[in-house]
């Protein structure tokens, strides 16, 4: 008969061929006795009967501990009141919390060392009443429900047994030893710090008292400075020699240039002309004179019958463009009988001074013809240096070539000529350029 295989039965065989093992003829012999090996387990089961025998009985000891129940303090009967009371968990932590907070210092730490004591904690690290009160805004709105999660653990209320929250433990602070010096030792401590012990006298702290003023003052200083500089630099510079221009000592040694440039030498200035305006806008004025004497547009030019007006910089602030921001600084050193020289076209006109005068800023008529005067020229700056107070104006009439023979006089103004309301200044200030920025 074929070897059939143990795993199914006989009727149940699978359908598969499978291959299953030979049988082999062998035996597992069993271990031989062993000398003395009775008598240790003897010994092993004996000691292991003494052991029961001394365990008490769970079910007697379950019987004792439910016949002498252990007293409940008040806290914990008021607790388990509100536990078979059927109010809600909410309603409990309320009640709860409302007994608490009523409680005398004392009795608040009783119901801590109750909390400890139910959580198996270690009471004597609990709180003491005076931590407990000064702590109490951190761990007082977890007192209802951890509380009474310990209360109905140790008293078996019907509450769900839930995990109870952790006290936050209050963070202690070093001690500070109490500082019982009186008012006056205090006052001497401090006068002596002040005084680096008394090595500091009154002439020191004068000292310093004029080193704070002497920074102060130097820094007003810069301040202005750097604002009103025009003023403080204008009486310290001549533009003959600050300039590249050569100084002008002989009249007869004028000589045309192919750039319009006005000539005056009693006060050694050389500086350019541009012609080339056509708008009497005051910002196109105040960006044209940054490459020197402007033509005021609506008035007539050299060889033209009538008044050609011409404007300059007396003095500018040191931070604004141009190189000519001090053309007219010494125009007020001219006076009548001086002559001065505007080259324009290639030829050469002599104007000879007859009229010095300080007008409004609003005076515009200066710009209009002169009876009387044939041609003349008009040199208009700012005055006094580096403000825009009032105009200095310094009138001549041409007396070379014969104004008899010049043409008709004509404005070079790109529009009808509008009537100015005031005359140009000098431009604005650190200040107002710094405002306009930001504004």
């Amino acid at each position: 008969m074929p070897d059939s295989n143990p795993l199914f039965p006989d009727n149940e065989q699978p359908q598969d061929n499978g291959y299953v093992l030979p049988r082999q003829d062998k035996h597992i012999d069993p271990v031989p006795a062993v000398e003395g090996a009775h008598e240790a387990i003897e010994l092993i089961r004996k000691k292991l009967e003494r052991i029961y025998a001394e365990e008490p009985d769970p079910l007697a000891e379950e019987r004792k501990a439910l016949a002498a129940p252990k007293p409940r303090s008040k806290h914990q009967q008021f607790m388990y009141e509100l536990s078979v009371s059927g109010k809600s968990l909410a309603e409990i932590q309320t009640a709860w919390h409302t007994y608490y907070t009523r409680l005398p210092d004392t009795e608040k730490h009783q119901v801590w060392q109750e909390f400890y004591a139910a959580n198996g904690m270690n009471t004597t690290s609990a709180p003491e009443p005076r931590q407990t009160l000064l702590h109490q805004p951190k761990t007082e709105h977890i007192q209802p429900a951890a509380m009474s999660m310990a209360y109905a653990k140790s008293r078996s209320s019907p509450l769900p047994q839930t995990a109870p929250l952790p006290e936050k433990r209050a963070r202690k602070r070093p001690h500070m030893p109490r500082d019982i010096r009186s008012a006056s030792e205090l006052r001497g401590v401090i006068r002596s710090k002040v005084s680096a012990g008394g090595r500091l006298k009154a002439r020191h702290h004068l000292q310093s008292l004029g080193f704070g003023l002497a920074i102060g003052l130097v820094t007003v200083i810069i301040t202005l400075f750097s604002f009103f500089n025009e003023i403080v630099i204008a009486p310290f510079i001549q533009p003959g020699r600050a300039s590249a221009t050569p100084i002008i000592i002989d009249p007869n040694a004028v000589s045309p240039s192919s750039t319009p440039e006005i000539i005056i030498p009693k006060i050694n200035l050389e500086i350019p002309v541009d012609f080339s305006q056509t708008s009497d806008d005051e910002n196109t004025i105040q960006n044209a004179l940054e490459n020197g004497i402007v033509h005021y547009p609506s008035t007539v030019k050299p060889g033209q019958t009538g008044n050609a007006a011409f404007f300059g910089h007396s003095s500018n602030n040191i931070f604004n463009p141009g190189k000519y921001k001090f053309a007219f600084v010494l125009l007020h050193e001219v006076q009548p009988g001086d002559t001065f020289y505007i080259t324009y076209n290639g030829k050469i006109y002599v104007y000879k001074v007859f009229e010095r005068l300080v007008v409004d800023p609003n005076d515009v008529n200066v710009l209009d013809n002169i009876a009387g005067h044939t041609a003349t020229a008009t040199l208009i700056t700012c005055d006094p240096p580096g403000t825009t107070l009032h105009r200095l104006v310094v009138v001549g009439d041409q007396v070379s070539p014969d104004p008899s023979n010049n043409a008709a006089g004509s404005n070079t103004i790109s529009t009808a000529p509008s009537a100015p309301t005031a005359l140009p200044d000098n431009g604005p200030t650190l200040w107002d350029r710094i405002w306009q920025s930001i504004f």
